[in-house]
C-alpha cells in the first residue's frame, strides 16, 4: 500500500495501483478525452482506494489553462436574470470548465473588477456589464476570449449574445397601441444600465411612428418604490391617468401596479394598463399576472458558453453576434387585442403587428 500520511496522492500513484500509464489516468479525469471502459474502471477503482483528488492547479501548469471562466455581472442584472447563473454554470461544467463570479454594484465599477479578473488568470470572460472600447482593447492585448451578454458595442467587433431590447420595446408599444392605448407613460430604468435605454428608445420610437402623443418619461431605479413614485409623477405631469404605463422592469411594474390598485384606487386594466420586462418569478404570481416580456435565458446562456469555449479551445478570431427575440406574455394587467383580431387603431389607420416574438 502506498503511504499517504505525509504527502498528497498523485496521478502516478493511481497509475501504479491501476497498472496503467500516468497519461491514461489524466485522460480519465479530462472531460471528453478518449479512454476505454476497462481502463476507466481500473483507474476509478484505484482512485477511490487511494482517495485521489485531481489537482486542478497542477493540471493548469501543464495545460496552461485554469479551466475557469469569469462571469462579470451587475447586481441588477443578477436580480432580473436569476436563472442565468445556473444556466451558465451547467453549460460550462458540461465542457469541463468552472464559473467564477464577479459582481458589480454599478456598471461604472468595471475597472476595479477587471483588475481582479486578470489576477485569477481565467481562460475567458462572459461580461453582462458595459465595457468601453478601452476595456475591449485590453482584452485583445491580453488575448483573452470575451463574450458580451446582453450588451453590445457599436464601434468594436466583439462576440455578443443579446436579446433584441430595442425591438422588445417597439413590440410592447405596438401591442398596447393596437388595443387602443394612446397616451403612454414610461417609468425608465437607470441610465447606467444599457438594456434599459434600448427598451425605452424602442418604445418611444414606435409610439412616435404611430403618430401618438409623446409619452411622459420619468426616471426609475429598478426597485418597487420607484414604480409607485413613477406612476404618481406621470399622473402629476399629465394631470390625469394615462392609458398605459410601460415599466423598465417587472419590479417597477409591480410597484406601479400596487400603487394604482391599492393607493390610488384605479381599475387595472380597466382604467390603466401596466406592462413590464423580464418575466421575473413574482410577475407570474396570481395576484399580479403581469403583462411582460420574457427573454429566452436558457438559449442565450447556451449560446454564450458555446461562443466562449470555441474561442478558448480553437482560438477562433472571427467575431459573432447572436440575437434572440423576447416572448410576449399577455398577463392580465393590460387591455390587449388578441393577435389576429381586428385592430383598435381606427383613429390612426394602423394595423396590428402580425409577428409576435
Amino acid at each position: 500500500m502506498i503511504a499517504r500520511e505525509n504527502r498528497r496522492v498523485t496521478s502516478y500513484d493511481v497509475a501504479l495501483v491501476a497498472g496503467v500509464s500516468q497519461s491514461a489516468v489524466s485522460r480519465c479525469f479530462k472531460p471528453g478525452a478518449s479512454v476505454s471502459k476497462a481502463t476507466y474502471a481500473l483507474v476509478m477503482k484505484a482512485a477511490a482506494l487511494l482517495d485521489y483528488i485531481p489537482n486542478a492547479a497542477a493540471r493548469s501548469l501543464i495545460t496552461r489553462r485554469s479551466n475557469m471562466v469569469a462571469l462579470i455581472i451587475t447586481n441588477q442584472a443578477n436580480l432580473y436574470y436569476p436563472e442565468l447563473l445556473a444556466e451558465l454554470s451547467q453549460q460550462f461544467t458540461a465542457q469541463g470548465k468552472r464559473l467564477l463570479l464577479f459582481t458589480l454594484q454599478r456598471e461604472a465599477d468595471v475597472d476595479r473588477v477587471l483588475a481582479d479578473v486578470w489576477q485569477f488568470q481565467v481562460d475567458g470572460v462572459v461580461a453582462a456589464a458595459r465595457l468601453s472600447a478601452a476595456h475591449i482593447a485590453e482584452f485583445e492585448r491580453r488575448r483573452m476570449p470575451l463574450v458580451l451578454f446582453n450588451r453590445k458595442l457599436r464601434d468594436a467587433s466583439v462576440n455578443t449574445v443579446t436579446c433584441d431590447h430595442l425591438e422588445s420595446g417597439r413590440m410592447l408599444a405596438s401591442r398596447l397601441a393596437a388595443a387602443g392605448h394612446r397616451q403612454f407613460g414610461i417609468i425608465a430604468g437607470s441610465e447606467d444600465y444599457s438594456v434599459a435605454s434600448e427598451r425605452q428608445r424602442g418604445a418611444c420610437e414606435r409610439i412616435a411612428e404611430l403618430g401618438l402623443p409623446t409619452p411622459v418619461v420619468v426616471p426609475g431605479a429598478y426597485d418597487y418604490r420607484s414604480g409607485a413614485l413613477g406612476l404618481k409623477a406621470i399622473i402629476a405631469q399629465l394631470g390625469g391617468v394615462p392609458d398605459a404605463v410601460i415599466c423598465g422592469s417587472d419590479v417597477m411594474a409591480i410597484g406601479c401596479l400596487d400603487c394604482a390598485r391599492h393607493e390610488l384606487g384605479l381599475d387595472v386594466p380597466g382604467q390603466l394598463s401596466v406592462a413590464g420586462f423580464d418575466a421575473v418569478e413574482p410577475s407570474n404570481w396570481i395576484s399580479y399576472n403581469l403583462t411582460t416580456l420574457r427573454q429566452p435565458m436558457p438559449k442565450m446562456a447556451a449560446a454564450a458558453a458555446d461562443l466562449l469555449c470555441a474561442r478558448i479551445d480553437h482560438h477562433e478570431t472571427d467575431t459573432e453576434r447572436r440575437v434572440f427575440n423576447a416572448q410576449f406574455i399577455e398577463g392580465a394587467t393590460a387591455r390587449l387585442t388578441p393577435a389576429g383580431a381586428p385592430p383598435a387603431l381606427a383613429a390612426t389607420g394602423l394595423r396590428l403587428p402580425v409577428a409576435i416574438m
